[in-house]
C-alpha cells in the first residue's frame, strides 16, 4: 500500500495548541508561541511515532476563513456563539504559513471558504488518484469526506496507537454511511457549529430515521405524506416545523468540493524549517528540527 498523504486541520491545530499550551511558551522577545508550536509539533509526531497506515508521502497544512460567508447567509447564528480570535493567536495565525511551507508542506488557503472544504477537496482528489489520504481534524464534517481511501486520524493520547476512522468506524459512531454525514448533522445538530438540529431528535433518533428512509429529503417527503408516512406525529411536527432550517443545516454541513490536484510526494524539509524556527525566535523547536535533519540525512 503507497504512503498516505496527510492533509492537516491548521485552524484547528492551532487553536488545540493555543488553549492546551502555556502561554509562557514564548520567543526571545516574549511573545507566545505555543500555538506554533503545538501544531507543529504534532505534525511531526506523525513522522516520528506513525500511523498504521506509514509515515506520510506529503504534507498538505490546509487554511482557510473561520467561516464561509455563504454558510453565515443560509443560518446566521452559524459560529456566532464562538469568541473572536484572541489577538495573541491572530498573531501566531499570521506567523504560521511561513514556518509550515519552511518545512516542504503546501498551505492551501482560502479566503472564502473553510479549511475544512479545502481538506475534503484534496481528500477526494487522493481518493480518485487511487492513493490514500489521513484527515488530521476533530472536525466531525470531515467524517462525510471517509471511503475507503481516506480516513479521519485519531490522535492517540499517552502513548497510545493513533485511530483511523474509515467507513467502518463512522458507522459505528454515527449509525450512517459517510455519505450521510450532512443528513445526520441537519437532523442531531452540531453545537460546536451553533447548529440546533430538529427539536427532540438526538442522535439515536437521526441516525433509525436515515436508516429507514434514506436521507433528508425523503424523510422530509415522508412527513409531508398521508398520515405523515407512519413517522411519530412529534417526529412529523419536528420536521414541518423546521423544514427550511433544516435543509439549510444540510447545507451547511455539506463540504464544498473545489477543482484541486493531488500533490507529488514531498519529503519534510528539517533543516530549512529549523532555520525558521529560528528566525522566529523558536529556539527548542529549531534544536529538535536539526536533529531531526541531522538523522535523515545520515
Amino acid at each position: 500500500m503507497s504512503a498516505p498523504l496527510l492533509i492537516a486541520d491548521v485552524p484547528w491545530l492551532l487553536y488545540r495548541s493555543y488553549f492546551a499550551l502555556p502561554k509562557s511558551i514564548a520567543d526571545e522577545s516574549g511573545r507566545p508561541v505555543n500555538a506554533l508550536l503545538g501544531t507543529v509539533n504534532t505534525i511531526l509526531s506523525l513522522f516520528e511515532s506513525p500511523p498504521a497506515a506509514g509515515v506520510p508521502r506529503a504534507v498538505l497544512a490546509c487554511m482557510g476563513a473561520e467561516q464561509a460567508d455563504y454558510r453565515v447567509a443560509l443560518y446566521q447564528p452559524y459560529h456566532a456563539h464562538r469568541d473572536p480570535m484572541p489577538p495573541e493567536l491572530a498573531e501566531q495565525w499570521r506567523k504560521a504559513p511561513r514556518l509550515l511551507e519552511a518545512l516542504g508542506w503546501e498551505v492551501p488557503t482560502s479566503e472564502d471558504l473553510e479549511a475544512d472544504d479545502l481538506m475534503y477537496s484534496f481528500a477526494r482528489a487522493e481518493s480518485e488518484r487511487g492513493g490514500r489520504a489521513l484527515l488530521l481534524t476533530a472536525d466531525r464534517d470531515l467524517y462525510g469526506a471517509v471511503d475507503e481511501r481516506v480516513a479521519v486520524l485519531e490522535l492517540g493520547r499517552g502513548g497510545a496507537e493513533h485511530v483511523e476512522i474509515g467507513p467502518e468506524q463512522v458507522r459505528e459512531r454515527y449509525g450512517v454511511e459517510p455519505a450521510l454525514v450532512p443528513d445526520f448533522i441537519a437532523l442531531r445538530g452540531d453545537p460546536s457549529d451553533g447548529l440546533p438540529g430538529a427539536p427532540g431528535i438526538g442522535a439515536k433518533t437521526a441516525a433509525e430515521l436515515l436508516r429507514s428512509h434514506g436521507s433528508l429529503e425523503a424523510l422530509l417527503a415522508a412527513a409531508h405524506g398521508e398520515d405523515g408516512g407512519g413517522l411519530r406525529p412529534r417526529v412529523v411536527s419536528a420536521l414541518l416545523e423546521n423544514e427550511q432550517l433544516l435543509r439549510a443545516f444540510k447545507q451547511i454541513a455539506t463540504l464544498q468540493q473545489l477543482e484541486v490536484e493531488a500533490p507529488g510526494d514531498h519529503a519534510t524539509d528539517f533543516l530549512t524549517g529549523a532555520e525558521a524556527a529560528r528566525e522566529l525566535g523558536m529556539r527548542r523547536l529549531a534544536g529538535r528540527l536539526q536533529q531531526l535533519g541531522q538523522r535523515a540525512g545520515s
